[in-house]
């Protein structure tokens, strides 16, 4: 059994979501004794919205979804764990459609109205038989809570994952719930590895899509473990409309701003969940970059910094290695200027104009690296520009992990 991770946030009480109804089976994807098929049924009239990977190689179940989402409209969701389905030609393609239609047949809904996502080791396809037969045990297994669901579809993640958000839209308290399950393979590219937001809030599918891109954008797409971008990266949300608000339909809509803070509030608790349980991980590192010549190239020197192994093993290390930031700003291949840029560790800069600060003390910066949540800051000096990603350190224990990822 793997450590669990010691950046592991509790699980939080989360509340039913009035037409979303989770179930869980053991399709046996793996040698392994516990569940792995995630089953949720979403009462009639659920909308849906969903951003997948950037990914040149994605998985037919990302595929599917890119398909299905344009109607608007779900009825259920099935998650695999242990097995992506990932590059696996027509036998991969054939599982999905196997799987699509036996859930469909079972609501009796369209084919098109039911969502799929499949997570673990590329290149192997979903056996069809063990999906059928776990499918046909999940339909009739007991409900389950959220957090079986979690840990349901987890893979080398450590802790089970979710968030839970409320806001008023129409004079009615909504709930937002979400789900998640990633540890490594995550870079922002639309990344998250899988990701699901429940609400019961009535909100129609293009402003759930409106909303949903923009969390996205601020929250999933800002957080890297590894630089690299999944397969199978899926991020679905879908909203049920049993509160009997008044649909949220366009940003005028009485709540919309309400419904999407809340749901940016989800996105962005999940996504700091993932980055927690980074294979290996010790650290928490927010990276903030301000001064730059724009908002996006801040990201991308953020995504540089964050994404070094040099300055990532450094902070591992608890080593004040300031020099390691600078290399990450410069080989960026964003406009920046030398004798501009500061770099700061916590609250104290280190270094200025060109060189190291003055008399500068290393006791408050190391202390701060001794700390498991650490901030670290560059400053461009050259407009308004700024950008804030979230990493991890890097450690033996992440080469451990996908050294014996497949045995």
């Amino acid at each position: 059994m793997t450590d669990i991770s010691p950046l592991a946030l509790p699980f939080p009480a989360m509340p039913a979501i009035a037409g979303a109804q989770p179930r869980i089976a053991r399709a046996q994807y793996k040698t392994w004794d516990r569940c792995d098929l995630t089953f949720i049924t979403l009462d009639e009239g659920t909308t849906v919205a969903g951003v997948t990977t950037q990914s040149r190689c994605p998985s037919p179940e990302v595929e599917w979804c890119r398909a299905a989402l344009p109607q608007g409209q779900a009825r259920a969701l099935v998650v695999n764990a242990g097995n992506s389905n990932a590059f696996t030609g027509h036998r991969g393609r054939a599982a999905v459609e196997a799987m699509a239609r036996q859930t469909a047949a079972h609501l009796g809904c369209p084919q098109d109205q039911v969502f799929l996502s499949s997570t673990g080791v590329i290149g192997v396809p979903l056996p069809i038989d063990k999906a059928e037969a776990g499918l046909t045990a999940a339909f009739t297994a007991a409900p389950c809570s959220w957090e079986e669901a979690a840990a349901t579809i987890m893979t080398t993640d450590t802790f089970a994952k979710g968030a839970v958000a409320t806001a008023v839209v129409d004079g009615r308290t909504v709930t937002l719930i979400g789900i998640v399950k990633g540890s490594g393979m995550i870079a922002p590219d639309m990344a998250t590895m899988l990701g699901y937001v429940f609400t019961d809030a009535a909100v129609a599918a293009p402003f759930l899509q409106q909303a949903l891109s923009d969390a996205n954008r601020r929250t999933f797409s800002c957080i890297t473990v590894d630089s690299d971008t999944s397969t199978s990266d899926t991020v679905l949300a879908f909203a049920t409309g049993k509160a009997g608000n008044a649909p949220i339909v366009t940003t005028d809509s009485d709540g919309a701003d309400a419904f999407a803070a809340a749901l940016h509030q989800v996105c962005r608790d999940l996504s700091h969940l993932v980055v927690r349980d980074g294979e290996g991980a010790s650290k928490f590192i927010e990276v903030h970059v301000t001064g730059a010549d724009s908002d996006d190239s801040a990201h991308r020197i953020a995504l540089s910094i964050a994404n070094s192994p040099l300055v990532k093993t450094a902070i591992a290390g608890e080593d004040a290695n300031w020099g390691r930031v600078v290399m990450a700003v410069g080989k960026a291949g964003e406009p920046a200027e030398r004798d501009l840029l500061s770099i700061r560790f916590g609250e104290t800069i280190v270094a200025q104009g060109g060189l190291a600060v003055a008399d500068y003390d290393e006791t408050p910066v190391t202390r701060h690296l001794q700390g498991k949540e650490i901030s670290v800051g560059a400053d461009l000096g050259l407009g308004s520009g700024r950008a804030t990603v979230w990493t991890c350190d890097l450690t033996h224990g992440y080469i451990s992990i996908n050294a014996d990822y497949r045995s």
